[in-house]
């Protein structure tokens, strides 16, 4: 059975202005039960990460200024969001949600976090509504528990993962893939194993190409026995901010194809969800439930 990590915290810690790309956390699970593409026994509420396990990624000097509400106003500015003991909490449990999913991908090929892909955290910082960076703290919490070897790391979301590049860039456990928008925040990329940068209105036919051109090389040459997919939907065309020209048709059809790759080479995966700024809510959730009815049906 596919596991989803989701609990009710992902929706709601932020002040009212912050809410509406909230919306999608409690959105989601609720589609997929009422279609009738997931039953409650799917759906796993995570507990709180573990400081220790946060530590592994993430200096203390930092997880002390969340956990204690002192960071400066500077610092709640790069992350864009007014810090609050909710929204820590929220991050905590976002990225034991990660870890859990790995586990659960580790015994069905797959698993996914209705939240997550927060990889604009660095070891020292936030920034870009991410306080923790998830991935890199499961991916830590892999090797150093011996549960991986080798981790892949394949972002999709629009925007660079900036953080998550940075944490593992002298980690030869870890390959970092990001195709992401050239003209995109952050305005000054990280350096991952392997970027690709792609011109503002690329359409589906050429995205397509460029993944299926380079992702089959790099499961080839990296060889992972794990790897995280970041699915981010802000690639879509009516996304307020991803500049690219991509159709709900074409982002399906890259999630299918990620997915079909793992598969074939027999590398169990975590999925979570990243970015979707689309105006109508209706298009960002339909975009991302479609990202689980593909694991549903394609991992049964």
């Amino acid at each position: 059975m596919v596991k989803i990590a989701y609990n009710t915290i992902y929706a709601h810690p932020l002040p009212e202005g912050h809410r509406f790309p909230m919306l999608k956390y409690e959105l989601i699970p609720e589609q997929l039960l009422h279609e009738g593409t997931i039953i409650h026994n799917n759906l796993f509420i995570p507990a709180v990460c573990k400081e220790e396990i946060v530590l592994l990624t993430h200096q203390k000097e930092y997880v002390d200024k969340l956990l204690n509400q002192t960071l400066t106003a500077s610092e709640q500015r790069k992350i864009g969001f007014p810090q609050s003991p909710e929204l820590t909490k929220r991050e905590f449990i976002i990225t034991q949600g990660t870890i859990d999913c790995c586990h659960y991908a580790l015994q069905n090929g797959i698993a996914l976090n209705v939240a997550g892909g927060t990889h604009h955290a660095f070891a020292d910082r936030g920034e870009g509504f991410c306080l923790l960076n998830d991935f890199a703290v499961a991916s830590n919490y892999l090797l150093h528990n011996n549960l991986a070897e080798k981790i892949l790391i394949i972002d999709l979301d629009v925007h660079q993962g900036n953080g998550t590049a940075k944490l593992f860039q002298h980690n030869n456990n870890v390959f970092t893939f990001s195709m992401h928008g050239e003209h995109n925040y952050p305005f000054h990329k990280e350096k991952s194993d392997w970027d690709i940068p792609l011109k503002d209105g690329i359409d589906d036919a050429t995205y397509l190409t460029i993944l299926k051109e380079t992702l089959p090389i790099l499961i080839k040459e990296v060889q992972p026995d794990f790897a995280f997919y970041l699915s981010g939907v802000d690639i879509l065309e009516t996304d307020k901010f991803g500049k690219l020209k991509i159709t709900l048709d074409g982002c399906k059809q890259r999630d299918a194809f990620v997915f079909e790759q793992l598969q074939q080479n027999k590398i169990p995966v975590t999925v979570a969800m990243g970015g979707g700024y689309s105006p109508d809510i209706k298009i960002i959730v339909e975009a991302h439930c479609n990202t689980f009815r593909l694991a549903v049906e394609m991992y049964a």
